[in-house]
């Protein structure tokens, strides 16, 4: 949770007395100008400090003089298309070292992809340069493939070979796909547990993962790894202290992909990443972030946290941050089956209202010009429903759409982080996907370590009006510790919320099975995180089908 006076502080600092009398939206738009100058401030002395892009000014390394496996990170594929597919890796023999035990050298790397898990029938191979500008990471996009295909891929330097990955492109646009499986993860905690959620994932038959943000907290991780102290590891002192530098996120990501779990998790099954607050910083907003510190200050932090993303993660070269921006949000398709307008909820948002504490609905949450997704993202959303052919229309995304009443009282309290903190800004998205005519509208959400499931309702304060579509919540992966089944405040939620059909504490994942009469939602939990070796369990399942929206049990 936000610290209070962060909030009113920063207004102070940006804003002049002239803003009285240009009220809320005058208020929203000087804010954005604002932003806007401290952002090409920020990106100017954040590209100013790099070597020359391009890595002109590197040395070649070659493979041969590696001498232990710089493979150490894994490897791992992302945002399937139809005919292409990313494929990642970054090079790192010491990956507690800030430069991976590279140096300031670039390093050959050789790269193919084959039809067989033996490499017997390689259908492209390549090289690729890991830069020490980009952390010794390596991005391909395989173009050429066949759609509606598994693949099998590896990285090879000197004579040091990668662990082999899985992926698979996406059918054929147009092409009737009459079923597609994909899970929902988000919030892992390193600190907080093991990732024996991903242990299970990996080793379910899903499609494709959707990783909803909070892949890793800036926190600081004491030697003992927290609640990972079972394991008699010593971790170094370089994360005992709160991520701030692009080495420091780095150096997080390293100790992230250190965990043989999320490892294989990424090798079994393409990724469709998008961030929440904690790959940067707890409950930002936009450029405004938890502290009282100067924005500018903040967007440099901000630019070396999106940097490390985008080095850590399979995305395409669109996603390369500029400075402290990169344009997140994109559009993928799974044939005719499935839209999937993945959100930033961060980057653009207006400022939490009531210094980002539980309140009532209110004039300061309820001002029209208040938004989460930015206009331009709001647009694009809403085009992109209006030109859908898609059966199922999927918005992966960050935080809790639907109401979500903190108690019983007649003002109860709501979330100002999540849409009901900005409720005319999901006024609009309904809006939206009702002239869009969204029949069968599915909403993927993460950011609460807890499940959920709800009818998404034409109006929350009506029951019995109209339900536009389903909202399912993963709970996390680490985040939260082992968590309870039913928490202490599970009766209350679900008195207050006659829309919420499920409620559940512990970690795990959701698995989806989207298909052309209906979709189906299992709750996937272990029963602890802080010792190693759960067993998985379905806590609860639900459909909806097909043009009847509303959640069923299976």
């Amino acid at each position: 949770m936000a610290p209070t006076g962060r909030h009113r502080a920063l207004a102070e600092h940006a804003f002049s007395p002239h803003d009285a009398v240009l009220g809320a939206a005058g208020r929203h738009l000087r804010r954005r100008r604002f932003l806007t100058v401290t952002a090409a401030a920020a990106a100017l002395a954040f590209t100013t400090n790099l070597p020359a892009r391009g890595a002109a000014a590197a040395r070649e390394l070659g493979g041969a003089r590696i001498s232990s496996d710089p493979f150490t990170l894994g490897v791992a594929s992302g945002d399937p298309l139809p005919d292409s597919v990313v494929l990642w890796t970054r090079l790192a023999p010491e990956p507690f070292a800030v430069d991976g035990g590279l140096a300031q050298e670039r390093v050959s790397v050789q790269w193919e992809v084959a039809l067989d898990e033996y490499f017997a029938v390689v259908v492209q191979r390549g090289t690729a340069l890991a830069h020490p500008e980009y952390a010794h990471s390596v991005h391909v996009d395989v173009r050429g493939l066949a759609p509606g295909t598994v693949y099998y891929y590896r990285f090879r330097t000197g004579s040091w070979f990668s662990p082999r990955g899985r992926t698979r492109t996406a059918p054929a646009a147009g092409a009737d796909a009459s079923s597609l499986k994909l899970a929902a993860v988000a919030c892992q905690a390193y600190q907080d547990g093991y990732y024996t959620v991903h242990r299970h994932l990996a080793e379910d038959d899903v499609d494709v993962v959707f990783h909803l943000g909070d892949y890793l907290y800036e926190y600081a991780v004491n030697a003992a790894g927290g609640e990972r102290r079972y394991t008699g590891i010593t971790l170094p002192d370089v994360f005992n202290r709160e991520t701030m530098t692009l080495a420091d996120y780095r150096m997080r990501y390293a100790l992230y992909k250190s965990d043989e779990d999320l490892r294989a998790a990424h090798a079994a099954h393409p990724f469709v990443v998008t961030w929440d607050d904690h790959e940067t910083e707890n409950n930002y907003a936009a450029g405004i972030p938890e502290n009282d510190v100067p924005p500018e200050e903040f967007l440099v932090r901000r630019a070396a946290a999106y940097r490390a993303y985008w080095e850590n993660q399979p995305l395409r070269a669109a996603q390369l941050p500029q400075g402290p921006d990169a344009q997140l949000y994109r559009r993928l398709h799974w044939g005719t089956l499935a839209q999937f307008d993945i959100l930033d909820t961060r980057q653009y948002r207006s400022d939490q209202a009531y210094d980002d504490r539980p309140h009532a609905p209110g004039p300061e949450s309820e001002d029209p010009a208040r938004t989460l997704t930015g206009a331009a993202q709001e647009e694009w959303l809403i085009d992109g429903w209006q030109s859908s052919t898609a059966l199922w229309n999927v918005m992966p995304q960050q935080v809790c759409f639907s109401r979500r009443r903190f108690d019983l009282t007649a003002e109860a309290a709501v979330s100002m982080d999540a849409w009901d903190g900005y409720p005319a800004s999901r006024d609009r998205i309904v809006a939206g996907a009702k002239a869009a005519g969204v029949d069968n509208w599915l909403v993927l959400t993460g950011d609460v370590h807890v499940g959920y499931a709800f009818d998404i309702k034409d109006d929350f304060d009506d029951p019995q009006s109209a339900t536009l579509g389903t909202e399912i919540t993963c709970s996390s992966v680490a985040s939260g510790r082992d968590g309870q089944e039913k928490p202490a405040n599970w009766d209350t939620y679900m008195r207050a919320n006659p829309h919420m059909k499920f409620y559940n504490g512990k970690r795990g994942y959701v698995r989806v099975e989207l298909g052309r009469q209906a979709a189906r939602f299992d709750f996937r939990t272990v029963s602890a995180v802080t010792t190693p070796g759960a067993p998985v369990t379905t806590a609860a399942s639900f459909v909806t089908e097909a043009g009847a929206p509303g959640l069923k049990p299976a």
